[in-house]
């Protein structure tokens, strides 16, 4: 059974730092794109980045690009994202997301639908 456990969320202020952390287990890590989303009440779900961990290559969202940094850790099955620099408009429930299988690009990785499998979800809340 596929699982993607997200956790790290909380309150923080504007301009400072936090990292999530999605634990993930029942596939083979190193075979599927994993992303990061976030949605806030009444907004569709956006895609933040993703990170390909067989070889690190990322794709970000201009919105975040510069202060978000995702990795993954292949022996833990973990994939992270560093956020800096917060604003309040990050605030938003963050959700980690195995991508379907087969290959995503620069035209289809922020696609929601690409995604099968998405975690329950961490609130991050950046006050002003």
């Amino acid at each position: 059974e596929v699982q993607l456990q997200a956790s790290g969320g909380g309150l923080v202020q504007a301009g400072e730092s936090l990292t999530l952390s999605c634990a993930t287990s029942g596939f083979t890590f190193g075979d599927y794109v994993m992303a990061w989303f976030r949605q806030t009440p009444g907004k569709k779900r956006e895609a933040v980045g993703c990170i390909s961990p067989n070889d690190g290559f990322t794709y970000y969202a201009d919105s975040v690009k510069g202060r978000f940094t995702i990795s993954s850790d292949n022996a833990k099955k973990i994939v992270y994202v560093q956020m800096k620099d917060l604003k309040p408009e990050d605030t938003a429930v963050y959700y980690c997301a195995r991508a379907r299988p087969g290959m995503l690009g620069a035209d289809s990785w922020y696609l929601s639908y690409e995604y099968d499998y998405y975690g329950q979800g961490t609130q991050v809340t950046v006050s002003s």
